[in-house]
Parts: structure tokens; sequence; C-alpha cells
């Protein structure tokens, strides 16, 4: 009895040091999948070739160990090859989307960029750098550190293991195209046929944004429990993290039409309801979206920013990812992304992370929408606003403009 007890001792100690050493190898050897850190070709000398084939071999038999272990997918994408051709893509999948119309006049002429392209990545990451390291710019959150970041504010983080690539997107910059890219990558759907999804745009929308369809940071105790916090940091370290942004006031028109302008009975009642009850002088609230849009009682853009600016919204919700500022969805601060793109620039930017992650020959990043949101159109929205409260939203979005280089609207903050 005595030696049965002692023989499940010694198997449970042998288990734990058994994870233990997966971790600590796992984060020291990294993965197979390369990224933009990744060296592409380096030359040894013949003396060292044999050492570095026995090494590569030895770090292979170990990864296919970890894969089975850890329920990992460390394979590069079958399909992925230099003589792949890039997928048609066939159009939108949704009532909304065809209304809106797709603009495909936007071509790759990244050939003659490039160098510029690059040159912009490295002043946006350093610009970013810069203001997380500079401590006479504050802003909430911005001391903590990863670990104190709780899973909850995770849910924007996508992984992609397949490929080594983690996405945070940012509702209303191009999010949803991102996240069917993220799809297609990942293989995580499947279509109709019972095969993974390979064109972007056959997508279903609502698919899309199942957070069923992803593998994001906040579902990792799931998967790693205990250590899953430490496997968030060696992907961290190992895979190409990027993000898009957008002028932060830009962003917000676009989040007010397409929350406010169109039809949505969740975001009526979640939202509208709230906003209409506090700054409307309204006796009655239409009891659903249908009454509120025939009777014309649907918020005015004044009233929603009456509600961001409502210390009594943070209060009773974290606002709703649409108009969260990115640096409480990203991180920014905490975590170094390795490409920051901009929606103002979408088709250069896609196109040269696309190239720059070696996955420009499956695809073409889907084209915006012909009617998208304008930069232009800012002045018209804001102007009619109070000079006070449009100098109060920018004191709330300060951060993502000055960490992600967008200038100071003067012309909208000035008397």
């Amino acid at each position: 009895m005595a030696k049965s007890r002692l023989f499940c001792l010694l198997v449970a100690l042998g288990s734990v040091f058994m994870i233990l050493f997966i971790i600590v190898y796992w984060d020291n050897v990294g993965t197979v999948n390369l990224n933009l850190h990744t060296s592409f070709s380096k030359s040894l000398p013949p003396a060292e070739l044999s050492t570095a084939g026995m090494r590569n071999s030895f770090v292979s038999d170990v990864d296919a160990f970890l894969n089975s272990f850890l329920n990992f997918s460390t394979r590069r994408s079958e399909f992925q090859s230099t003589k792949a051709e890039k997928i048609p893509l066939q159009g939108p999948s949704s009532l909304e989307e065809n209304i809106r119309g797709y603009d495909w006049s936007t071509k790759g002429k990244i050939e003659d960029t490039i160098l510029d392209q690059e040159m912009i990545q490295q002043e946006r990451k350093q610009n970013l750098l810069q203001f997380c390291g500079n401590s006479s710019f504050g802003f909430p959150t911005k001391e903590r550190s990863f670990d104190d970041i709780p899973n909850r504010e995770l849910d924007h983080l996508i992984v992609d293991d397949r490929h080594g690539i983690i996405y945070c997107y940012v509702p209303k910059v191009a999010c949803t195209n991102w996240k069917r890219v993220m799809i297609v990558l990942s293989e995580s759907l499947l279509d109709k046929k019972g095969v993974p999804y390979q064109d972007p745009l056959l997508i279903p929308r609502e698919d899309v944004h199942n957070t069923s369809s992803h593998l994001t940071f906040n579902k990792f105790w799931r998967r790693y429990g205990k250590f899953s916090r430490h496997m968030m940091k060696i992907k961290l370290k190992k895979y190409t993290k990027f993000l898009f942004v957008r002028d932060p006031f830009v962003r917000l028109i676009s989040a007010f039409r397409s929350k406010f302008e169109i039809e949505n009975e969740d975001f009526y009642r979640s939202f509208a309801v709230p906003i209409l009850t506090r700054f409307s002088n309204r006796t009655r609230v239409p009891d659903t979206v249908g009454e509120a849009f025939s009777s014309g009682a649907m918020p005015s853009f004044s009233q929603f920013i009456q509600y961001l600016l409502d210390p009594q919204t943070e209060e009773q919700k974290p606002f709703n990812e649409h108009w969260r500022q990115v640096y409480r969805l990203c991180h920014p601060c905490q975590i170094e992304y390795d490409f920051i793109g901009k929606l103002e620039t979408l088709g250069e930017d896609a196109a040269l992370l696309l190239r720059q992650l070696n996955l420009d020959t499956l695809f073409q990043f889907p084209p915006s929408y012909r009617n998208r949101t304008a930069s232009s159109w800012e002045d018209d929205w804001y102007s009619k606003l109070p000079v006070a409260w449009r100098q109060k939203l920018y004191k709330l979005y300060e951060a993502d403009f000055v960490l992600f280089g967008y200038p100071k609207p003067e012309n909208l903050l000035s008397v």
C-alpha cells in the first residue's frame, strides 16, 4: 500500500516537472512560425552546418512533442507556397455590405512605395514608444503592467497559432474584414461544405463577429489554466502583433452612423433608450427601434456626445467597444506592436503587412466601403457642438490622438 502511494506521488511530481520543463523550454525556443523579427536567410560556415542540422532536428522533435502535449498547431499553412495564386474575392455576403457597396479602386502599388511605408512604420512605432515612456504624458491605465490587465480586457487580442500572428481589433477600423482574414488564416471556421473558408468575403458577417470564431487572450484560461498568463507572454514575445487605428473623432462619427442611423434593436435598447431618457425632452421613449425610426425619435449626434461626456455613463458600465478608446482596447503601452496600420492609409498598410507576413500570395485584403466616413466630415459634425464639449471630448480621447500620431484638431478646440 505504501509503495503504491509512493509510486503515485512520484508520477505526480514527474508530471509537474515535465510541465514546468515544457513551459520553460517553449519560452526559450519559441515556435516554428516566422514573424517580422525572424531572419529568413542566414548563411553558416560549412563547419557549422552539421551542428545546425542536428540542432534543428532536435528543435523539430521538441516542437512535435509540444504540439501534441499542448494541442498547438505550429505548422505552416499547406496552401501557403511561393506558387500559390491569390484567391479571387467574390463579394459581400450581407445586406448591409451590399447596400454600402465595396470600393475596389485601391490597387496596391506597394512595390513603388515599400521603403517609404517601412519608414512610416518605424515613425509610428517610435512615436508610440516615446509617449508611453514619457512621464509627463499620462492617462488612465498607462502605468500598469501587462499582469495587471484583467482577462476581460484582453478580449480584443485575436491569436492565429498557425502563422504566429496576434491582431488587436478596433471596431470601426476595418475590423470586420481583418477578422475575416484571421478566420481564413487560422482555419477556425468551416463553410457549408465542411472545409475552411479561403475567401474572406464569403464569411457571413454574423459569423465574423461571433466570439466563438476566434481564439482571444481572454479565453486562454480555459486552455492553459494557471499557465495562461505565461503563455500569453510567450506568444506576445514570439508572434507578430498588429493593430489598425483611426482618427478618434472620425471614428466616433462612424460609430454613431453605424449604430444609431441603422435600425439595430439591441443597440437601441442598450444605448439609444438611455440616451433619449437622459438627454431628450421626450416624456415617453419608443419601445422598439422601428417605432423610434418611424417617429424620428432616434438620438442626435449631440445627444450621443453628451452621453459620452457624462461621468454617469462610465460609472454605470464601461464604454461600448465601438467608442471605447484604443488604448483601453489594445493596451499599446503594455504590448509592443510590430505593425501599426491606419484606416486613412488602409490599402497601402494592409498590402505592406500581408507582404511582410509572407501572406500576399494567398489573397488581397478585402476592399473598403465606398461610403466610408470621411475625415473631411469632421468639421461639419462637430461644429454644431459647444466648444466646451469639444474640448472635453478631446481630453477624453487625447491619449489616442497622441499615441498614434494624429494631430490635435485645433480648429475645433478654439473659441
